[in-house]
């Protein structure tokens, strides 16, 4: 008999133990989560001037360069940044094309009543554009 109940005890103490780690691992499935809204791991995003400074400190540093070819890298650099805001333009310039050639087209497609409540929806959007980039401005 004394055996008895200490399997039962024994048995008892097992599916109460049981209970608690299935309750630990399911209350953490259903506890939300915090959400952070910026990752605070990252450091703050550098100007083009900082990020250049740094990228010929470090070359300067890790490949011992010399002063000839301190002057050479600053050259490739200036050659490179040049040559990515002249593509940034062209893309930038296709892209007010393209544009374009689509307010012809939807203009072609309108009635006269039509054309000028459009010509006022775009000037909404135009305003509103404008308002975008004034306060991404403000926020950088």
């Amino acid at each position: 008999m004394k055996r008895s109940n200490l399997l039962i005890g024994f048995y008892l103490l097992l599916i109460f133990g049981s209970g608690i780690v299935v309750g630990g691992f399911a209350s953490r499935l259903f506890w939300p989560q915090p959400v952070h809204g910026t990752n605070t791991n990252r450091p703050p995003k550098l100007t083009p001037e900082e990020w250049r400074r740094n990228y010929v400190g470090e070359l300067q540093s890790r490949l011992n360069l010399t002063p000839d070819q301190l002057t050479q890298l600053n050259q490739v650099l200036d050659d490179t940044g040049s040559k990515v805001h002249a593509e940034h333009d062209r893309d930038r310039q296709a892209l007010k094309n393209i544009r374009e050639e689509q307010v012809v087209k939807v203009r072609a497609l309108l009635t006269d009543a039509q054309k000028s409540e459009y010509e006022k929806l775009r000037q909404e959007h135009e305003r509103r554009h404008q308002l975008q980039q004034q306060q991404q401005a403000q926020h950088k």
